[in-house]
């Protein structure tokens, strides 16, 4: 079990997490995606007092077990495996997404959002 935990960079594990939700708020925002990620869904965006909170609390713990895998990686000098693992798992959540008739606009933006929230967790090990 001290796999999970030697030589973890916490502080980097929780700003990986908190900067990669930060980066979907952006991403499925009206500013970037959003309007016609909903549109794919089935879903209205909504303000910021209509956020389903449960959802967003699931996307913070997923987050914050996301960056502490990335952590695990780096720590044992394995930042391949998680490369390798968070394509597979994409690929897997982009295939789940056309089987829930998703829209492919709406598959490849979630797809693209799961690549960048990794490559922000890397680049936060790398500074802390």
């Amino acid at each position: 079990m001290t796999e999970l935990t030697a030589n973890v960079s916490w502080l980097a594990v929780i700003i990986g997490a908190v900067v990669a939700f930060l980066a979907g708020w952006l991403w499925y925002s009206p500013m970037l995606f959003g309007p016609k990620w909903a549109e794919g869904v089935g879903v209205e965006m909504g303000t910021a007092s209509d956020m389903p909170l449960p959802a967003m609390g699931a996307q913070a713990l997923g987050l914050l077990l996301l960056s502490w895998f990335v952590g695990v990686t780096a720590a044992s000098n394995l930042l391949a495996t998680v490369l390798l693992a968070t394509v597979a798992f994409t690929v897997l959540g982009y295939s789940g997404s056309l089987f829930t008739k998703k829209s492919a606009y709406a598959a490849r933006t979630d797809a693209g959002y799961w690549l960048v929230a990794v490559v922000l967790m890397i680049v936060v090990q790398g500074i802390f």
